[in-house]
This record gives C-alpha cells, sequence and structure tokens, in this order.
C-alpha cells in the first residue's frame, strides 16, 4: 500500500481509489509515510483530511443506520425463538446462542465492505453448515463431553468465520489481521459500556415504576434485556466503525495499566500457589480455573501487543510485555505438564486432549512472541516482528477449533 501511494501521489483519482479500497490501511500507511513526502501540497492535504478529528458522534449513512437497526432487531427475534417457540430455553441456548451474534456481524462487514458473492456465498455456507450440524449433534441431555466441547469451540470457529468476512481482500495482509484483532478489542470496550449503561437503565426504569407501583421486572427480562442483549454486539460494532475516535484512545490505556498489573497479579499468584500448596496434578477443578485464567492472561498479552506503537520511545511497555510473557510461560509449561500427568495416570478423553491441544498451541504462540519481544528488547528493535509472528499464527487456532468442533464427536463417538 506504502508503495502505491506513493506512485499515485499526482494522480488524485488513484488516490482516492486506493482509499476507498482500504481506509484503515490507507490512513496508517499513509501516515507513516508522510514525513518522507510532507513537502508535496497534496500530501499535505491528504493528511489534514486522514487526520481531523470530529469530537461529534457519527451515525454514519441512512442506509447503514437502517441494516443494523434491521440486523439487532432479527438477533432479538433469534434471541426470542425459545419463547415463541416453546423449545426449551436451554437446550436452544447451548447450541444456538453463537449465531444471536455472529452471522448478524458477519452480515455487516460483508455489506459494508462490497463483498462479491464468491466470498459471501463461502460465508453463508459456513454458517448454514455449522447450525446444521450443531444443533443435529446427539447430546444425551446434554451429558456429552464431545457436545459441550463442540459447543464451546462453535463460537471460535465462528469468529475464524467472521474474520474471514472482516478481512475481504485483505485475508493476507497482516495489517488487516491486526485491525481484526484490534477491532475485537475496541468491541469488548464499546459493548461493555453498552451493557453497562443498559443495567443503570434497567434499575432506574424498575426503580421509577415500583414508586407508582407498577412490576415491570418481566416485560423487562423477556422483551427488553434480551432484545438489548442481542443487539448490544451489532450496535457496539456500528458505534466503533463509525467512530473510531470513541475507544481509540481507551483501549491502548488499558493496555498499558493493566499489563504491569497483570504481571504483578501473576508472580504473587505463583508463589501462592506454592505457599498454599495447591496441586493442578490432581485437583481437576483447580486444573480447570489455572487454564481459564491462562487463556485470559494470555488475551491480555495479545492485546496489549497490539495496541503498542511502534514508535513509542519508552522501552517500559516492550519490558513489562517480555516479563508477562516469560511468566506465562511458565504457567503454561504447569498446565501442560499437569495435563500430561493426568493423561499419564489416567488415560485419554475428550476434555484431556482438547485442553492439551489448546495449551500447546498457546505455549508455541507465546514461545514465539516471547522470542520476539526479548530479540526486540535486546537489539533495541520495534514491535513490529512480534504483531506479525500474532497474526501468523491465528489459522492455527482457526484448524484447532475446527479438529475439536467437527472431529472430536466423531473419534470419541459421541461420548
Amino acid at each position: 500500500m506504502r508503495d502505491k501511494i506513493r506512485d499515485q501521489l499526482l494522480n488524485p483519482h488513484g488516490l482516492e481509489r486506493l482509499y476507498r479500497s482500504n481506509k484503515s490501511t490507507f490512513k496508517r500507511e499513509f501516515n507513516a509515510l508522510y514525513p518522507e513526502i510532507g513537502g508535496n501540497e497534496t500530501a499535505r492535504v491528504w493528511y489534514e483530511r486522514l487526520n481531523y478529528e470530529d469530537e461529534e458522534i457519527s451515525w454514519g449513512t441512512r442506509n447503514e443506520l437502517t441494516f443494523v437497526v434491521f440486523a439487532a432487531l432479527l438477533a432479538g427475534l433469534v434471541a426470542k425463538i425459545p419463547a415463541l417457540t416453546g423449545i426449551p430455553e436451554d437446550n436452544f441456548l447451548s447450541r444456538n446462542i453463537s449465531f444471536i451474534v455472529f452471522p448478524f456481524l458477519a452480515a455487516y462487514f460483508s455489506w459494508k465492505q462490497k463483498l462479491d458473492i464468491k466470498k459471501v456465498l463461502p460465508i453463508g455456507g459456513a454458517f448454514f453448515i455449522a447450525l446444521l450440524y450443531i444443533n443435529l449433534l446427539p447430546s444425551n441431555d446434554l451429558q456429552s463431553h464431545t457436545f459441550i466441547l463442540a459447543a464451546i469451540h462453535l463460537p471460535l470457529f465462528l469468529w475464524a468465520i467472521l474474520g474471514y468476512a472482516f478481512l475481504g481482500d485483505g485475508i493476507k495482509d497482516y495489517q488487516r489481521r491486526l485491525d481484526y484483532l484490534r477491532y475485537n478489542g475496541d468491541l469488548v470496550v464499546m459493548g461493555t459500556l453498552i451493557l453497562i449503561s443498559g443495567m443503570i437503565l434497567t434499575g432506574i426504569s424498575i426503580g421509577l415504576f415500583s414508586l407508582i407501583e407498577l412490576n415491570i421486572e418481566k416485560i423487562f427480562g423477556e422483551y427488553i434485556v434480551i432484545w438489548g442483549l442481542a443487539a448490544a454486539p451489532i450496535v457496539s460494532t456500528y458505534l466503533v466503525q463509525t467512530n473510531p475516535h470513541l475507544v481509540n484512545k481507551v483501549s491502548p490505556v488499558i493496555a498499558k495499566v493493566f499489563t504491569p498489573l497483570v504481571l504483578i497479579t501473576l508472580v504473587i499468584y505463583l508463589i501462592s500457589i506454592i505457599y498454599t500448596g495447591q496441586d493442578p496434578y490432581t485437583d481437576r477443578d483447580f486444573l480447570m480455573v489455572f487454564n481459564i485464567m491462562l487463556i485470559g492472561v494470555m488475551a491480555i498479552i495479545l492485546f496489549s501487543i497490539i495496541e503498542t506503537d511502534e514508535d513509542v520511545e519508552s522501552r517500559f511497555p516492550h519490558m513489562m510485555l517480555t516479563a508477562l510473557s516469560g511468566v506465562t510461560i511458565i504457567v503454561n509449561g504447569i498446565a501442560l505438564s499437569a495435563i500430561l500427568f493426568r493423561i499419564a495416570e489416567w488415560g485419554i478423553t475428550p476434555n484431556r486432549m482438547a485442553v492439551l491441544g489448546g495449551n500447546l498451541l498457546m505455549l508455541t504462540n507465546l514461545v514465539i512472541v516471547g522470542y520476539y519481544l526479548f530479540k526486540g528488547l535486546t537489539q533495541n528493535e520495534g514491535i513490529e516482528a512480534v504483531k506479525k509472528s500474532i497474526t501468523s499464527f491465528l489459522p492455527y487456532y482457526s484448524i484447532w477449533t475446527i479438529v475439536v468442533t467437527f472431529l472430536f464427536p466423531l473419534l470419541f463417538g459421541f461420548k
């Protein structure tokens, strides 16, 4: 993209075409190139255009707003299927909760990026196959281990399909993959703010109506809350995409604040394990919590790296990330050895194999990330290589989710 911008600098039509093909990548590459081309009048105009920040909230185009409202209503309607059809809610949600979110987000990005039919059909086909599969999968009254694993990993598979829709024509572009990961972080921030606001609104509304002796808890719970929860992801996505300035300064701050705090907490936690004598090798519940904590820390590391600017002069964030990666590798090693011990002692089960594969993937990813972080720190290099290593590893997680979701039930006889 950078070379294309340089080549089209004297061609206004060509620059506009490049910008419209991929706005976020164009802005990033143009800003990186600007110190070299800043003497050009066209470059100065484009710099002001790209970096002007409007304080007001943008509501996008009328068509985009209509699309989001319609998608939010449909998402709420899907969430209400158990109430409308009499299907047991637990059974429906255990299989279909992912389809309240991901298909509508994928449709939004497919529509927004004007993907051609050759790309839209595989996306729709993947969602349709996944929908049929999870609803036809035997569950033995939800006691099947392979069913539970498939239900847990299916959202990760659909997340990968959503990524395909988000990337569009830039599926091999590591910067676009970073944009997708960054979007997920921004979505969490915006979604959390919306949910907190919704909780406050619900509490105030119920309290006000209770003063006049009207009980609206049931109405709120069955309609407003359910529709609001279903609509939150698509509305949050819409706000993040149309108003990137709302969270693009919040996410880096969160990353910088939480990295040292998580590092301190993790070190204290490891010391506490030794002091209390807790044993992840024989205590199954402790090992499960241990792995959940590991996934959370892994997510924080990746999110912090993505939000770290390449041109930051301070080495402190880089040092914190390197230290946190090192400690997390130790934690992952403990969890992995505990899983191997349990397999050696009590044999192979679907749960143990799923956790083993996930931990091996995370450990490999952490070692690669830690290597590039340490290399960048000792050789005074930037963090670009670390970001590339993160994006290049994403397909392996997708492959593993496919294996667990679609192959484990067959390999283990639906047990």
